[in-house]
């Protein structure tokens, strides 16, 4: 059987939600990192790395200690660590986010390690949010003095529920802007002026198309109003485009998408395997005695070639993906030749689809 997922569903799309089908531009969430130090740890920190011993320095001196020049404090029981963590929309001053702590250098684990106080930067370089607290590990990592070792899961990744304060608001322009923006998920016209006809039949004269993704919402300037506009909108139904023709070849693993699109011209399809075969069977010839012949090793070679005979697979024209698979099935192709059979069919103009290779 061939490694082939294909979805059978109708080819005409089905009613969706706006909500589904796309986002209000501004409301999303927002990256954010930080570089910290994780303390506390049971001798399987970073030991003296150079920017773990600087970062504790710097660390000391905000709290009134001055390290001894010259002297690189043992450092087992710290690690140095990213943070990384997500700024949902509309998330004000107080509120708590959960962040993610990584090693970055050679700490075995964060079990038992706590996070020291860290700031966490937006991409324009601000500060948003404070993060600090006792780290959850679900990975494990153990071992012996003879280098033997043991690791559950992955014990250099750390999670801290709601380990940091929000400290500065993301503008999202939701009640100063005139006019707000819509985007689709994915660019499509056909879909844009779709979405842009079932919002005006409930609220006329709203919304225009600025481009394949964009639409432009004119709604009123009150917050509260204009909130519960944007909740109606969300959840207007709507018959998105037909999703194009696509096949999805990844390359690493072998595995096929074909989406219900999909169609073939008349086409004939004929694959057979043929393998060579060279077997080398060497002897060994002595000499006559007394002679002056040397011991020789004689090749004695032999070479066959078999080709399987394959049925020709005839597919009329608009070819249903059913039909196709089934036939490919009959073929028996392996995922690598039903690559080496899809990129023919597209050279031949049969397929009538785009070939994405990941």
């Amino acid at each position: 059987m061939i490694a082939l997922i294909a979805f059978l569903a109708p080819v005409h799309a089905h009613a969706e939600r706006v909500r589904d089908l796309g986002q209000f531009q501004g409301v999303r969430q927002n990256q954010l990192t930080g570089y910290g130090i994780v303390v506390g740890l049971p001798g399987s920190g970073d030991d003296n790395l150079e920017y773990l011993t600087q970062a504790m320095k710097g660390v000391s001196g905000r709290m009134g200690l001055t390290l001894p020049a010259g002297v690189s404090p043992g450092l087992k029981n710290a690690a140095a660590v990213m943070v990384t963590a997500d700024l949902p929309a509309f998330a004000k001053p107080g509120q708590r986010i959960d962040v993610t702590v990584s090693t970055i250098g050679k700490a075995k684990s964060l079990r038992g390690g706590a996070l020291i106080m860290t700031p966490l930067y937006g991409a324009d370089g601000q500060i948003y949010a404070m993060a600090q607290g006792n780290l959850a590990v679900g990975g494990l990592g153990i071992s012996g003095k003879d280098g033997s070792n043991v690791t559950v899961n992955i014990p250099t990744v750390g999670r801290i529920a709601e380990g940091a304060s929000v400290e500065r608001a993301v503008a999202t322009g939701f009640d100063s802007n005139a006019v707000l923006r819509w985007n689709l998920f994915d660019a499509d016209f056909l879909t844009a002026a779709r979405v842009r006809d079932a919002i005006n039949r409930r609220l006329p004269g709203t919304a225009s198309v600025e481009d394949g993704v964009t639409l432009a919402l004119r709604l009123p300037p009150e917050p509260d109003t204009r909130a519960s506009v944007m909740a109606a909108i969300e959840m207007i139904d709507v018959d998105p485009a037909e999703t194009p023709a696509r096949v999805v070849v990844n390359s690493r693993t072998g595995t096929v998408v074909i989406n219900s699109a999909v169609r073939l011209s008349p086409a004939a399809i004929s694959h057979g395997k043929l393998t060579v075969r060279v077997e080398e069977r060497p002897t060994v010839v002595q000499p006559a005695p007394f002679s002056q012949g040397k011991t020789a090793v004689e090749q004695n070679s032999t070479l066959s070639v078999d080709e399987e005979k394959r049925a020709v697979m005839l597919f009329k024209g608009g070819a249903s993906l059913a039909k196709v698979v089934d036939a490919l099935n009959l073929l028996g192709v392996t995922p690598s030749d039903l690559v080496a059979i899809l990129e023919a069919l597209k050279q031949a103009g049969a397929l009538k689809a785009e070939m994405v290779v990941i």
